[in-house]
C-alpha cells in the first residue's frame, strides 16, 4: 500500500454540552469532549480499575447543528473521523497544542430525545458536501449482549 491512513473510531459519552459557533456565510462548527473508558483488574490488588481518556471532538456545518439539537452531556455516541493537530498562542504568550477528532460520520447511541421518541437513534454522515441526516432509525435492541458486537 503506497498511501497513508488517518482514521479514528470512538464510542463514548459526552463530557459536556455541545458548544456551537457560527461564522459569516452560514457555516458553523461544534465542539464537545468525549470520554472513553477502559476497565481492568489490578493483578496485585484484585480491584477493578477504570481509566478515562478525553477526546476533543469537532463537527462542522449541518452535522454540527444536528449534534447540538440531539446530544447532551452524558449521551453515548459513536464518532468516526480524522485526527488533526492544532496550535495557537495563548494569552500568556506560550504556544498551546491540541489534538482533535474531526468527525466525518457519527451515530447517536443514546440521546436526550430518547425518552420522548421511544429510544430511537439517529445517524448522519459528514462529507465535504452538505451533511444529510438519515433521520430516526429503527429502535435499538437493548437485549443483545456485548458478545454479539461485530468488533
Amino acid at each position: 500500500m503506497s498511501g497513508t491512513l488517518n482514521k479514528v473510531m470512538l464510542i463514548g459519552h459526552l463530557g459536556d454540552e455541545v458548544k456551537i459557533h457560527y461564522f459569516e456565510g452560514g457555516n458553523c462548527i461544534a465542539r464537545f469532549p468525549l470520554a472513553t473508558n477502559e476497565t481492568y483488574t489490578n493483578r496485585q490488588t484484585g480491584e477493578k480499575v477504570t481509566t478515562t481518556d478525553w477526546h476533543n471532538i469537532v463537527v462542522r456545518n449541518k452535522a454540527a447543528e444536528i449534534c447540538e439539537k440531539y446530544l447532551s452531556k452524558g449521551d453515548k455516541v459513536y464518532v468516526e473521523g480524522r485526527l488533526k493537530n492544532r496550535q495557537w498562542q495563548g494569552e500568556d504568550g506560550n504556544m498551546r497544542y491540541t489534538t482533535e477528532v474531526h468527525v466525518q460520520d457519527f451515530t447517536f447511541l443514546s440521546t436526550k430525545k430518547e425518552g420522548m421518541d421511544g429510544g430511537q437513534t439517529s445517524s448522519a454522515p459528514m462529507h465535504d458536501e452538505p451533511a444529510r441526516s438519515t433521520g430516526p432509525a429503527a429502535p435499538v435492541n437493548d437485549t443483545e449482549e456485548d458478545d454479539d458486537l461485530p468488533f
